[in-house]
């Protein structure tokens, strides 16, 4: 089920945003997330870095597994995913099969391929899906509208115009 984003979300997201910026000024993608625990504290977080290890080192996955590896499956239930970008089918199995909570993202994955096609940007290897066509029960909160957004679709031009 999708929602709109919440008022609560927005000082997350903008951690995500940083750590997407961070991201950015290392060569990599314009990619961050954050996992905060259910007393709303920030437990782990985590940048793109396909540049600096694979092209599978999406900060989603690397949470992943860090909640795997460090929280009981009651604590993962019970965490929030906040992310820059809508998870890609791997990270969206990632999240399930970990079974993570909530996920908030600020872009889609939809919104992501309108802004690559702007760039005239050669399309991704594979087919990107709704995060609730892969995840079963959890509750899903994005895209958002607004300075947010407009921040990380920037982020994302100065990676695909090469200005960094």
């Amino acid at each position: 089920m999708k929602n709109t984003i919440k008022s609560t979300d927005e000082k997350y997201l903008k951690r995500c945003l940083e750590l997407a910026k961070e991201a950015v000024e290392a060569g990599d993608e314009a990619f961050g997330s954050v996992l905060v625990n259910e007393e709303g504290k920030i437990i782990a977080e985590a940048r793109n870095r396909v540049n600096e290890k694979t092209i599978l080192a999406h900060p989603e996955i690397d949470l992943a597994y860090w909640a795997a590896e460090n929280l009981s499956d009651e604590e993962r239930a019970k965490t929030t995913m906040y992310t820059t970008g809508e998870h890609c089918p791997m990270c969206s199995a990632a999240h399930g099969w970990v079974g993570l909570g909530t996920l908030v993202y600020l872009s889609s994955a939809k919104q992501l391929g309108e802004w690559q096609k702007e760039f005239d940007l050669a399309a991704a290897p594979i087919n990107f899906l709704p995060v609730e066509d892969i995840i079963k029960n959890v509750e899903v909160r994005g895209p958002t509208e607004g300075e947010l957004l407009e921040e990380i679709k920037k982020l994302h031009e100065i990676v695909w115009s090469g200005k960094m």
